[in-house]
């Protein structure tokens, strides 16, 4: 008997290598006194590394590792989303207090453990790699979490989302054993022709496996009504974090959504259109209207994650490229939008020390414009109103929905955004037509964490400006990032056909 080692291909693996180098590097640092305080430049350098190796693969369709792993063009824009996302949680960490109190090698090495785990899950094209990637970006979110030790809601929101991402990915796995079951593959080309060729695609067993998986993937998304810790974790955790996983959770999880449904389980889209749609329709009706009566920003953010999550889940409803090149342009946006809300927030926080109450951004329209108009912009776009990404983003999304013949969908699209201008709304007119409360007059300098120079740290300020500049660059010139999402949606027409 001879062994046949596989044949590897470094150039593709390149952007993981980097990520994992990256993340040794980080761990040894933790080590060192003297030179800790280079962990975010070393981020920040892998990061970018990573990002440039990806661009280098832009044009790549290349399975790697037996076809455990794709490098194609799906691969590269999601994890070029990703990291972006990593590179501003990275900037918006330094002086965080979560950041000192778990060490701030160690809390960037847990960070770029989860990032690997998404950049994997972009590539996953095999049951056995997906929920190995998944486990690797949720594990160290868990963590990341409670890292605010002296704050009990951190340690509660770490918890939480401990428990329930566990019963997650334990659903996640049933499922996969079934449609293994069923197809006899684990790589998804496999299982689309074991489903087909076995006649098992309308089986009842079938059936609950990807209804299983489409459970375990709803909870990572935070899809209603499997969202019930999301405004929990969100308000919970250091707001950096909070920030981060906020897109960077949607973006790797809808790029193994996309692989998954539209690949390995398309022989029976006819089965699962009707209960995907009926999920987003859930999400986004639960969301809007649940984030109405919030008074924490971040709690509110959290329940508005949960709509737009809705909204996204509608482009693989359809089940063309059109839907996927529209749920990536919308992912791309969301991540601006989110940029510049968090990043905003993370201001206020440090140069206020109060909470993430929306009363407490009462007149700082007038004090503090630099924190007032990101937010406000950021504010805008996820309400969908033009001129901004997120109008562009809803309107390919409701195009995609009337020409797949889903226009009752785009209608409940329609109907959210008009639900949303409510809370939205309530956060501009805060900001700008409210008069200062007397509270907001009062610095409490002395409390810890309290950074009165907040808006002169350009690495806080560069996330909130690139963000809600990206918002509106994209509103008014949406080609660049038009063409951006078509790279993701041509690598999957290639893959089906």
């Amino acid at each position: 008997m001879t062994f046949d080692a596989p044949t590897i291909d470094y150039a593709g693996l390149s952007p993981i290598i980097t990520m994992t180098a990256g993340l040794v590097l980080l761990v040894l640092v933790a080590v060192f006194d003297g030179v800790k305080r280079t962990a975010p430049a070393i981020a920040l350098l892998t990061l970018a590394t990573t990002a440039g190796l990806l661009i280098w693969q832009w044009d790549a369709d290349t399975p790697l590792l037996n076809g455990s792993l794709q490098i194609d063009g799906l691969a590269v824009v999601f994890s070029l989303l990703v990291v972006i996302s990593a590179a501003a949680a990275v900037l918006l960490t330094i002086g965080d207090p979560s950041e000192h109190q778990a060490g701030r090698p160690d809390f960037l090495a847990l960070l770029m453990a989860s990032v690997l785990g998404m950049v994997m899950l972009t590539m996953a094209s095999n049951l056995i790699t997906f929920f190995i990637a998944l486990e690797l970006f949720s594990i160290p979110l868990y963590a990341l979490c409670g890292t605010n030790l002296r704050k009990r809601e951190s340690l509660e929101a770490g918890l939480k989302y401990l428990i329930i991402g566990s019963v997650g990915s334990a659903t996640l796995l049933y499922g996969m054993a079934l449609i293994y079951g069923a197809s006899a593959a684990t790589d998804f080309t496999g299982i689309a022709s074991g489903l087909t060729e076995g006649g098992l695609i309308s089986d009842s067993l079938t059936l609950v496996g990807v209804g299983m998986i489409a459970v375990g993937l709803a909870f990572k998304i935070s899809i209603a009504p499997f969202h019930q810790w999301t405004p929990d974790v969100y308000q919970g955790a250091p707001t950096p974090v909070t920030a981060f996983m906020s897109a960077a959770t949607k973006l790797a999880a809808f790029a193994v959504f996309i692989r998954f449904f539209l690949v390995a389980l398309e022989p029976m889209a006819a089965e699962w259109d009707v209960i995907l749609a009926a999920l987003a329709t859930i999400s986004i009706l639960v969301g809007n209207v649940g984030a109405i009566a919030q008074s924490s920003l971040k709690r509110m953010l959290g329940y508005s994650g949960v709509a737009q999550a809705g909204y996204m889940l509608a482009g693989i409803v359809v089940a063309t490229q059109q839907g996927v090149d529209a749920l990536t342009f919308y992912l791309a946006a969301y991540l601006a939008m989110n940029m510049a809300a968090f990043a905003a927030i993370v201001i206020h926080e440090r140069q206020s020390g109060f909470s993430d109450s929306i009363e407490s951004l009462r007149g700082i329209g007038r004090s503090n414009p630099l924190v007032a108009w990101p937010l406000t912009i950021a504010m805008l776009a996820l309400a969908g109103l033009p001129p901004t990404a997120g109008f562009i983003g809803k309107l390919y999304l409701f195009q995609a929905l009337v020409e797949a013949d889903w226009t009752w969908l785009g209608v409940m699209i329609a109907i959210g955004t008009m639900i949303s201008l409510v809370y939205y709304m309530r956060v501009v007119a805060t900001i700008w037509m409210s008069p200062a409360s007397d509270a907001s007059l009062q610095v409490p300098s002395g409390e810890p964490g309290v950074d009165l120079d907040s808006p002169r740290r350009w690495y806080l300020v560069l996330p909130a400006i690139l963000g809600s500049a990206a918002a509106i660059f994209f509103g008014i010139i949406p080609q660049p990032l038009v063409e951006f999402a078509q790279h993701a949606g041509n690598a999957l027409a290639a893959l089906i056909s």
